[in-house]
């Protein structure tokens, strides 16, 4: 019979050896999952965006949604699960990460006209699935998106799709940035200057290897190149301004953070609690100030936990008032048949009216292929195997 130590032993070699990747078919399945609900919930908020609308009831209840949908799923076993990436409501020159608690909403409502991101992401057993998607309060079919808003919209939508099918096994994460900012320019835009986008793996949305937009000359020079490789996930974020892409801090109160992997030893008991909540709750997920139990203690212990980057900060970010910025985000499994987009960016081209185009050969050769290639049906493939064996004999 086994010793307790023994059964230690071989539940540490088990977890050593497991595949954390998309290749394999259960952690696949669990992307997929957070994913369809990241899906329903974004459509729902995105839906939702309309004139009078509250900020804080948007973000509210996109929340309750992901949490009520990682709920119904997984049921059995304790298995990590949730939201992995607060609802974020951002309107016109606001960038991202606008997020506000009830004390800060007062008045917050959209207008028609507002050019609306929504972010948001569900995560199971430390698997993340986020997406971000934007659009415009009151657009429809009879009363379109015109003018800067239109250009700036369709300028990242396109660059979004752009971006999924250069995501493959063997290319460098160079030519996505290189094709993000000429399709920008073809529509009078910039994307936001020296924004990231990340890979990701269990429990970590910020990965080691990454994508820039619109490096300035020193972050190109010293921007670490990389190759997408067979079963990686990436959370492709692509961000793009009608103004000049320069990102500032909004003057409003920072309420998304996110613990790191720097240890500490903190000297304030408030904040020793406080971490411990936010590691039983959220591990290293995103979260906002109105899940912790006491806000205002939250908060005071959060500071300490920053100035040690114990946890980290996603302030909310600005452009150039009367500048528009879009945003899509999806996450992408790289495949070896190809990018698996799982989360969708819904967007109605029918409401934008746009007077650019892109007339780069090139990207619209790109934009023209198949983000993941057909597969043959299975009497195809039989004539085909069957073909190649008269060949042989012959």
């Amino acid at each position: 019979m086994s010793k307790p130590t023994d059964k230690k032993k071989l539940t540490i070699a088990a977890q050593e050896t497991e595949d954390f990747t998309v290749a394999n078919t259960d952690v696949l399945t669990k992307y997929k999952a957070a994913a369809d609900i990241t899906n329903r919930v974004i459509a729902q908020i995105a839906a939702a965006c309309v004139d009078g609308a509250s900020i804080l009831e948007l973000c509210l209840n996109g929340d309750k949604a992901i949490e009520e949908g990682t709920k119904a799923v997984y049921t059995k076993g304790k298995i990590n699960k949730g939201v992995g990436f607060p609802t974020a409501i951002s309107v016109n020159n606001t960038i991202c990460h606008f997020s506000p608690l009830a004390a800060d909403a007062e008045g917050l409502v959209l207008k028609n006209g507002d050019m609306v991101k929504v972010e948001l992401g569900a995560q199971i057993d430390g698997y993340g699935a986020i997406a971000a998607t934007t659009v415009v309060v009151g657009a429809s079919k009879e009363n379109p998106v015109k003018g800067k808003q239109a250009d700036v919209l369709m300028a990242a939508h396109q660059a979004a799709e752009a971006a999924v099918r250069l995501i493959r096994a063997g290319n460098a994460n160079t030519p996505v940035t290189d094709n993000v900012q000429r399709i920008a320019t073809a529509y009078g835009c910039k994307p936001v200057e020296g924004m990231l986008s990340h890979q990701q793996e269990k429990n970590v949305i910020d990965g080691k290897k990454q994508i820039i937009l619109n490096p300035t000359e020193g972050q190109r020079s010293d921007f670490e190149k990389c190759t997408f490789a067979e079963n990686e996930v990436y959370c492709v974020d692509i961000m793009i301004s009608s103004g000049e892409g320069k990102i500032k801090n909004n003057a409003s109160r920072t309420t998304i953070y996110k613990k790191t992997t720097t240890n500490y030893s903190l000297k304030m008991q408030t904040s020793r609690v406080v971490l411990s909540e936010i590691t039983k709750k959220f591990g290293q997920f995103p979260f906002n100030l109105r899940q912790m139990d006491d806000e205002r203690k939250a908060r005071m212990g959060l500071l300490e936990c920053i100035k040690h980057n114990v946890v980290t900060a996603y302030d909310v970010m600005e452009e150039e008032k009367g500048e528009f910025v879009a945003q899509f985000l999806f996450t992408v499994c790289v495949m070896p048949s190809g990018p698996l987009r799982i989360t969708n960016t819904p967007i109605d081209l029918e409401t934008i009216q746009t007077e650019k185009k892109i007339a780069d050969e090139e990207i619209l050769a790109l934009l023209a292929t198949e983000i993941k290639p057909k597969k043959k049906s299975a009497n195809k493939k039989k004539k085909a195997d069957a073909a190649a064996a008269e060949e042989k004999k012959e």
